[in-house]
Formats: C-alpha cells, structure tokens, sequence
C-alpha cells in the first residue's frame, strides 16, 4: 500500500475536520428545506395531510391577498436606496478627521438596531396615534385642524412602517460602511488631490468602488431581510388597514396560526419565497463580482 503523501494527508484531515460541521448543516437545515417541499405538496392537517401534487403552487397565480402581501413589500423597498443612502452619509461623516466623540455618535446611531422590535413598535404607534406627539404638533402648529388617522390610511400606514424600518436599521449599515471607509489608504485620496480630484470625484471615483463589496453584501441583506419582513407588519399595523400593510411573511403567520390552519399553502409561499432570496442573492453577487 502506497504510503499518504503530505497533500493528501492534509486533504484527509480537513475533510475530517469539516464533516461534524457538514453533517450538521445536512441535517439542521436541508433537511427541515426537504420536508417543507414535500409539505408544500399536500393540503389539510396533521396526519391527515394529503398529497395533492403542485395545487397549492397554482393557488399562488390566484390569490389576491397574497399578491397585495406582494405589492406592499415591493413598496417597502423603497426604504434600501433612502436607508443605505444615509448610512453611507452619516459613515463618512464619521469618518473625518479631527470629528470628536466618534465613538459616542456611533452608539447612539446604532441604539435603535438594539431596541427590541415590540418596544420600538409601540413607541411608533404612540408617536403617530390619533392624539398621539405627531398630531399634538401639527395642530398645534397650524398644519392641520384635527388629528390625523395615520394608521387608517393605507399609505400612511405604510410610510411609518418604512420610517421604523429606516430608523432602526440605518444605525446598522452605517457600521458595516464606516468599516469599510477606515480600511481606505488614505495615500490614495492624498494622490487624487494632487492629480486635481474634486470632493465629488474622489467620492465617486474612488470611494464608492472600494466599498462596493460592502455595500453589495449590505444589499443582498436588506433585500433579503425585507423580503422576510415580519415584525413591523404584525406589531406596528397589525396589516391593517385591510392587509394594505400585510408583508409575506405576516401573511404566512396567518395562514398558518390565525385563520384555518393550511401548512400546506403556508408553506408553499415560504419555498417560493426561499427560492425567490436565494436567486436575488445570486444575481446580486454575479453582478457584484465585475472584477476589473
């Protein structure tokens, strides 16, 4: 028998290393992945489930309260362009020389991600009730004659639940981008002041493409995690008014625990969604990975 050589033996040993963690995986995730698919591919409950092949997938094209769940969270998207725009802001802002209390900013900025959703969520609701601070302050400043039912409109409604998800979530990309700043050679920006770079080119042209990595990954999370939206939905509206506010996730919740119990359906919509966020990620990365 031919004797190991070291490359091998290495190979060997890695692969040992990596199989409790594999195996874990394995079993932990694409499993539980495995059992939902075939879970989407039957109707009624418990052990009386039947299959029924792929009804609950032609039941997607049909559902209108889903296709609202759909439109309310494509709306919520909004938020990634305003929310990333004003964490890359406030990073190099906090990325200036000579800026005192840097740390002490960057705490308070962050504070809101740490806030416990429930928490933050009546704080909102309070803030915008019909005699909540934001309405006291409009009529009493002239702005308007009585309070205002900003949870009675749909868009409204909505627009608080992207003001909360700016407010909570800015704090935490802007760490994620004030990272990425501090590991620029300041060399770099020392030589485009000399060949002539303006404030605008040196941002555009040499700030940005360093940090793309990072804003990418910051991307594909916040795409992902307003895909999987779930507590502004349930603790801040409630889906209300009429589901105008109803994410895909809240709807899957309902399907679920708060109307009829269909696992089936429910889980339908949850492989699609897992589908659809694992097909944007990629996209993303491909488009991401434009190596020059």
């Amino acid at each position: 028998m031919k004797k190991m050589t070291n490359t091998k033996r290495h190979t060997v040993v890695g692969w040992l290393f990596l199989l409790p963690a594999a195996l874990l995986i394995c079993f932990m995730s694409f499993r539980p992945i495995f059992q939902a698919f075939l879970t989407s591919l039957k109707t009624g409950i418990g052990n009386q489930m039947t299959f029924t092949g792929l009804s609950n997938y032609a039941r997607l094209l049909e559902d209108k309260t889903l296709l609202t769940a759909v439109t309310n969270t494509l709306i919520y998207m909004i938020q990634i362009p305003v929310m990333l725009g004003l964490a890359l802001w406030l990073a190099t802002l906090l990325n200036r020389k000579g800026l005192k209390c840097k740390g002490l900013f960057r705490v308070l900025l962050f504070l809101p991600c740490a806030t416990a959703s429930v928490s933050y969520s009546l704080i909102f609701r309070i803030m915008f009730a019909y005699n909540g601070m934001i309405n006291t302050f409009l009529v009493s400043a002239g702005i308007l004659d009585t309070g205002y039912n900003f949870f009675g409109n749909p868009w409204s409604a909505r627009l608080i639940i992207l003001l909360a998800l700016v407010w909570r979530w800015t704090g935490y990309n802007m760490v994620f981008l004030s990272a990425a700043l501090q590991n620029i050679d300041e060399s770099i920006y020392e030589s485009a002041v000399l060949d002539g770079a303006s404030e605008l080119q040196k941002f555009f042209k040499i700030t940005i493409p360093l940090i793309k990595p990072t804003l990418i990954l910051l991307c594909i999370m916040t795409v992902n995690g307003t895909i999987q939206l779930y507590d502004e939905s349930v603790n801040l509206t409630g889906g209300g008014p009429a589901n105008s506010t109803l994410s895909i996730s809240h709807y899957i919740y309902n399907l679920s625990f708060e109307y009829t119990p269909n696992f089936g359906y429910a889980t339908a919509i949850s492989f699609v969604i897992f589908v659809v966020v694992a097909v944007l990620s990629l996209i993303q990365m491909k488009v991401g990975d434009k190596r020059e």
